[in-house]
């Protein structure tokens, strides 16, 4: 495969949450889930070390291993979970998590894996692309946002609705009825979304943090054949630069209501 890769701290200076990586035959893309504010984890290493861990670990797996992405991702978790499991508290509500894209060329075949809310797109020569995210935690979380969409995003009291919102979403976080992302425990990666797909019958590929992905499903001001054609003329760097005018065009969340004004963006734009 040919891939373009491009990520992208929320500010620069800001340690970058996302990890995104590839080898000729295998992509892998993790959106860390960061500890607020104010806010206890647990771990003495942090999101950002969680997220390249697990990342790096699950790409060494997919280039030496057969195994499904599925027992891939659950032995990575176990991995990276042993690498910190006697320094930091593991059992912390607050522990480092990660959303998970995993792609692999097999031959003939793409296999394909997403945990939680980034973004995988398939575009098959159809006027609309196949679109795969799981949407657990926002639908989980759509009660609890009220309050934090309605403030001033630069605000202290937006800071703190946040840190509520974030602290409320842990007691649903990988149990049944919840929503599952890489964390601690290698169950979740049973609950991951997966598939297969005829190499010849994809022409490309994008996997996208939510803080990419935002342009098309939070912003609207693309569609995801746009979002496509834009990494196909003009590359990742440019749709993370889009995604930045946008933001400082709306720097107190009015027109769009978010929990981060800006966010951390990792993008991989593959073509076999």
């Amino acid at each position: 495969m040919r891939v373009a890769l491009a990520t992208e701290p929320a500010t620069p200076g800001r340690e970058n949450e996302d990890f995104v990586a590839a080898t000729p035959d295998a992509v892998v893309l993790l959106d860390g889930s960061g500890t607020p504010a104010g806010s206890e984890s647990g771990c003495t290493h942090g999101v950002a070390w969680y997220a390249r861990t697990l990342g790096s670990t699950l790409l060494a797996s997919m280039a030496q291993s057969a195994g499904s992405l599925s027992e891939l991702l659950a032995e990575g978790i176990k991995a990276t979970t042993s690498l910190h499991d006697f320094t930091c508290d593991v059992s912390h509500p607050g522990s480092p998590s990660a959303t998970v894209v995993m792609l692999r060329r097999s031959g003939d075949v793409l296999d394909w894996l997403v945990l939680a809310d980034s973004v995988l797109i398939l575009d098959t020569g159809q006027p609309e692309p196949t679109v795969i995210t799981d949407d657990r935690e926002a639908q989980v979380g759509a009660p609890y946002r009220e309050r934090m969409d309605s403030l001033d995003s630069t605000s202290p009291e937006h800071v703190a609705a946040h840190r509520e919102y974030v602290e409320t979403l842990r007691n649903h976080r990988n149990r049944d009825g919840g929503f599952w992302v890489a964390s601690v425990d290698p169950l979740a990666a049973e609950h991951a979304l997966t598939g297969s797909v005829p190499v010849h019958q994809v022409r490309a590929m994008a996997l996208l943090s939510d803080g990419a992905s935002r342009l098309v499903d939070r912003f609207r001001l693309a569609t995801w054949r746009d979002l496509l054609d834009l990494l196909d003329k003009a590359g990742p760097d440019e749709l993370i630069r889009q995604v930045r005018a946008a933001e400082q065009s709306d720097p107190h969340g009015q027109r769009w209501p978010r929990g981060k004004t800006y966010d951390d963006a990792a993008v991989a734009y593959c073509r076999p």
